[in-house]
C-alpha cells in the first residue's frame, strides 16, 4: 500500500518565533568556513517543550540548529556537546541518527551552547494519527512494530564498536535514577504539597531491583520522536538524543510505556497527548512489553518498578517544567496546567505500584 503523507517542516508562525541573533550566528558560522542564508530567515520548528529548534539553509542544504531553552536551567541539563558527541559516533552504526554537523560551546554566539545537525524529512506522528491515515487498516499496528522495532535496533547496538563504551555508568544505573529523580522533584515542587512524592520515592527506594544488561538508552523513545517516510511508514530518523546515556533497556521499554495511553486510563495520561495509542487499533502496553521482552531475551517479573520509575521521572519533568513557568522563566500558556498535569500522574504512578494499571 502506498499511502502519501505530506513531510513537509512544521514551522511555527514568524510572529510566534523565539527569536535569535541570526546575523551574529552567520558571522561565526562564516568564520568557520560555514554559510547561512538568512534570506528567508531560519525558522522555528513547531512542538516541543523544551529544547529549541530552527530549520537553516547552510551550505545550500537544509540543516537543524538546536539550542536550550531560553532562561536559567537546572544543573546538567541541555547539555549541547554532550549529545553532539552521541550524534558523532551512534550515526555511523545506526542508519536513523542524523549527522553532526557543527557544534559551538561558546555561549556568547547565541546566549548558549548549541549545535548544527543534518536535517531529515519525515512526518512525525503526535497526539492525533495524520488526517490521512485515520481509518488506515492496522495503522496503529504497524506504528506500534515500528516504535518497538526501533527500541530492540537501538538496544542491540555494540556501544564499544561506536566509541560509546564510555557513555554514561551503567553500573548503579538505577539506584542513581531513583535517588535522582527523588532530588530534582522536591526541587521542583518547592512550596507547594505533593504527598505523593515521598510516598513513590519511598516505594521505588524498597522495590529497587538489580541492574539488568547495559545497552545504549534513547531515554525518551515515542513516536514524535521518530520520523517516518510518507509513502511507506518506515521510520527515517530518530531524533532527540540529549537524554542518550547507557543502562538497562527496560527503564528504555517503561519510559517508551509511560506515553502508552489505552482507553481506560486514567484522565491525567488522556491529557499527556503524547501519542494516539488510545485510538486507531494500537495494540496493549502489555503487547509491547511482551513483544520487546521476547525480542530482547528480558524477564518482566520486575517490570513493575522500572514502570513506576519512568511514571514518577515524566511527573517530574512536568513539575520542572511549571516551575519554569512559575518562576517566570517562561511565558508559554501551556505550561500553567502542568503542575496538576503532573500531580494526574504520580496518581497513576501509584496505581503502577499497587498493580492496579499495567
Amino acid at each position: 500500500m502506498v499511502m502519501l503523507i505530506d513531510t513537509s517542516p512544521r514551522l511555527r508562525a514568524p510572529a510566534e518565533q523565539v527569536s535569535q541573533p541570526w546575523q551574529a550566528l552567520a558571522q561565526y558560522l562564516a568564520s568557520h568556513g560555514h554559510a547561512l542564508a538568512l534570506d528567508p530567515a531560519p525558522r522555528q520548528f513547531s512542538g516541543g517543550l523544551a529544547n529549541l529548534n530552527y530549520l537553516l539553509d547552510i551550505d545550500g542544504r537544509e540543516a537543524v540548529l538546536r539550542r536550550p531553552p531560553m532562561g536559567t536551567l537546572p544543573p546538567g541539563a541541555y547539555d549541547m556537546g554532550r549529545e553532539f558527541g552521541i550524534l558523532q559516533r551512534l550515526s555511523a552504526g545506526f542508519d536513523l541518527v542524523p549527522q553532526g554537523i557543527h557544534l559551538c560551546e561558546d555561549a556568547s554566539v547565541m546566549g548558549a551552547p548549541f549545535q548544527i545537525i543534518e536535517y531529515r524529512r519525515g512526518f512525525a506522528v503526535g497526539a492525533q494519527l495524520p488526517e490521512s491515515l485515520c481509518g488506515v487498516a492496522e495503522v496503529g499496528q504497524r506504528l506500534a512494530n515500528a516504535l518497538i522495532g526501533v527500541l530492540v535496533r537501538l538496544h542491540r547496538v555494540d556501544p564499544a564498536a561506536l566509541g560509546l563504551d564510555t557513555l554514561g555508568r551503567p553500573e548503579g544505573f538505577l539506584a542513581r535514577s531513583v535517588a535522582g529523580w527523588r532530588k530534582r522533584a522536591h526541587l521542583a515542587t518547592q512550596g507547594t504539597e505533593t504527598p505523593l512524592i515521598e510516598e513513590l520515592g519511598a516505594w521505588l527506594e524498597r522495590h529497587l531491583v538489580p541492574d539488568g544488561p547495559a545497552t545504549l538508552l534513547h531515554n525518551d523513545m515515542k513516536l514524535d520522536n521518530i520520523l517516518f517516510d510518507g509513502d511507506t511508514l518506515a521510520p527515517t530518523a530518530v531524533l532527540d538524543w540529549d537524554q542518550g546515556t547507557r543502562g538497562d533497556g527496560l527503564f528504555d521499554l517503561a519510559t517508551t510505556l509511560s506515553y502508552w495511553t489505552e482507553p481506560d486510563d486514567p484522565p491525567a495520561l488522556h491529557a499527556l497527548r503524547q501519542m494516539p495509542t488510545a485510538n486507531g487499533g494500537f495494540p496493549s502496553r502489555e503487547w509491547a512489553a511482551q513483544t520487546y521482552a521476547r525480542a530482547m531475551g528480558r524477564d518482566l517479573s520486575d517490570f513493575r518498578f522500572y514502570r513506576v520509575l519512568a511514571m514518577y521521572k515524566l511527573a517530574v519533568i512536568f513539575y520542572q517544567l511549571h516551575d519554569r513557568y512559575r518562576r517566570g522563566a517562561t511565558n508559554d500558556a501551556r505550561y500553567a496546567a502542568f503542575g496538576t498535569l503532573a500531580d494526574g500522574l504520580l496518581d497513576a504512578a501509584h496505581l503502577v505500584a499497587l498493580g492496579r494499571l499495567f
